[in-house]
């Protein structure tokens, strides 16, 4: 059996519904489903010049098998200019994708790029895909953007750079290394995960002269957990963690607030860079961009980003697909 994912485009104004028929045009190991709208996605065929995708559930665009689940937009969308009427459409597609993965019926989620104003214009208080999943099912979670390079998990997200510090407790920290470390071991299959945790001062505090986080709060966590087995490095000076020796002996890089990381892992390699979302109980892979409005329906689009999500998404599904075939298989 391949593994199943489902698939949403995201914001309908941006450039997510013509990378989908892009994907959709190439072959994967996995069967898609496609969560959206099919008009935008006809559109959008059209406004690059490929044949728009074939959701007859028996032969999809070029290669492999897609399918449609209808989440029809409240009105046509136009490239590079969002609609708020349509943002209860974008968050319908999500949620339901999301639920079919808790129900079994899917076994990974890939997501396109979504209009954060938009949605909020459409009066949905909405952070964040990666907050709605979490509280959809009622689980914490790490947000990790990976590319071939590296992996960079991170201790906060969208926080404004003053809360960072408050926001850095021994009880979130623990929080997010026991998900990365279990998620490392249970997704991606490596045994002991040796982890760099980033320090959040300059030069990791400097033993208390730049801040007393890392002795008052890093270290004495990452002494406990190492005592339990983990593999931690750390607290270590951000501004070395990323050299390439140090990287090569780290599965992870735990840093401790956005801005801190993830610049170097989109300059090591944006165009193959993923956002994943650990600790739910799915895999659930987004593309690391935005709904670029002044590239969509130009054919400019690279889809770069949203091939290597469903290959990654199709890498971590296979041991639930390995699992529902030994389910099904007569004993």
């Amino acid at each position: 059996m391949h593994p199943r994912l489902a698939l949403v485009p995201g914001e309908p104004a941006g450039v997510g519904p013509e990378l989908c028929v892009r994907a959709l045009a190439r072959a994967h190991d996995a069967d898609i489903t496609v969560f959206g709208d099919r008009d935008i996605l006809v559109q959008a065929a059209d406004a690059i010049g490929l044949p728009p995708p074939d959701f007859t559930g028996t032969r999809g665009a070029t290669h492999g098998h897609a399918r449609l689940v209808e989440v029809p937009n409240a009105v046509a969308a136009t490239f590079g200019r969002p609609d708020p009427r349509n943002a209860h459409a974008v968050i319908a597609a999500l949620e339901r994708a999301a639920a079919a993965c808790i129900a079994g019926e899917f076994d990974g989620l890939v997501t396109g790029p979504v209009h954060k104003a938009s949605i909020n214009a459409g009066g949905i208080a909405y952070t964040g895909t990666t907050g709605l999943l979490a509280e959809q099912a009622g689980c914490d979670v790490v947000m990790m953007l990976a590319n071939d390079i590296a992996r960079v998990a991170l201790a906060t997200t969208h926080l404004p750079l003053r809360e960072v510090a408050d926001a850095i407790t021994p009880a979130t920290l623990e929080r997010t290394l026991r998900i990365l470390h279990g998620a490392l071991r249970t997704d991606f299959g490596i045994r002991a995960p040796v982890v760099a945790v980033l320090g959040l001062n300059p030069h990791a505090g400097e033993a208390g002269h730049l801040g007393r986080e890392e002795l008052d709060v890093i270290e004495p966590l990452l002494e406990r957990l190492r005592a339990e087995g983990m593999a931690l490095h750390g607290p270590l000076p951000a501004d070395t963690a990323f050299l390439p020796a140090k990287l090569e002996g780290f599965d992870a890089v735990l840093a401790m607030y956005h801005d801190q990381g993830l610049p170097v892992l989109k300059y090591s390699g944006f165009e193959r860079a993923v956002n994943l979302t650990l600790g739910l109980p799915y895999p659930r892979v987004a593309v690391d961009h935005g709904t670029a409005l002044d590239l969509a329906g130009k054919g400019n689009a690279d889809p770069s980003s949203l091939l290597a999500a469903i290959d990654t998404c199709t890498r971590l599904a296979r041991p639930r697909t390995r699992a529902r075939d030994q389910r099904s298989t007569p004993t």
